[in-house]
């Protein structure tokens, strides 16, 4: 059986989809993202949103003191974004950009992937958090959320156990937490989670 899935045309999806309809939409700042920010007493610093989509959570970061930047594999999604921060007067960055080709060279204190990471080819993990090393300054922390193989709706994003992420990333970050949790947004009942907080090694 084939490990492929099927995954939207990220440029179309932004183009003809209200933000607010989509299925990871949430108004707010992560709560487990919130929730570990103020247990680690983070603050401030260079924040990256992976994955930006609607924006949301580059805003939520942007509006409580991060220098932030927000990248997205669509353009369409891109261009939203930085409308809304210019209607709204924040100063967060917004760039297209492929994590697996990466023209970023600047490093970040906080990078967030609320679902990029999951929806990748299997054999492109790697390339991802080579990529990521890269990115996370020294000290700095990456945040991760993907789908928990809890989740028994059975399409859609790949999903993981915390024994699967610290295979996946070991070599290069040390996996500080993976606990299960949900994604908070408009399904119901909302998708089973994983949310990891990393360090570089």
């Amino acid at each position: 059986m084939s490990d492929e899935r099927n995954f939207p045309d990220w440029q179309e999806l932004y183009r003809s989809t209200p933000a607010e309809s989509m299925p990871w939409y949430h108004a707010r700042l992560d709560p487990d993202l919130e929730r570990a920010l103020e247990q680690r007493q983070i603050a401030r610093g260079r924040a990256l949103d992976l994955g930006t989509g609607p924006a949301t959570q580059a805003f939520a970061l942007a509006e409580r003191g991060f220098d932030v930047t927000g990248t997205d594999l669509s353009h369409v999604a891109i261009e939203q974004a930085a409308a809304q921060a210019a209607q709204r007067g924040l100063s967060a960055r917004f760039l297209q950009d492929d994590i697996l080709d990466s023209k970023l060279d600047a490093r970040f204190d906080v990078v967030f992937d609320r679902g990029c990471f999951h929806c990748l080819p299997p054999a492109r993990r790697a390339d991802y958090v080579r990529t990521l090393k890269r990115l996370v300054a020294p000290g700095g922390h990456l945040f991760l959320k993907c789908f928990s193989a809890l989740e028994p709706y059975d399409q859609g994003p790949y999903r993981f156990t915390p024994e699967a992420l610290r295979e996946i990333f070991g070599a290069d970050f040390e996996v500080l937490s993976a606990e299960e949790t949900i994604y908070h947004g408009p399904l119901e009942p909302p998708p089973r989670a994983l949310f990891a907080v990393l360090k570089p090694r």
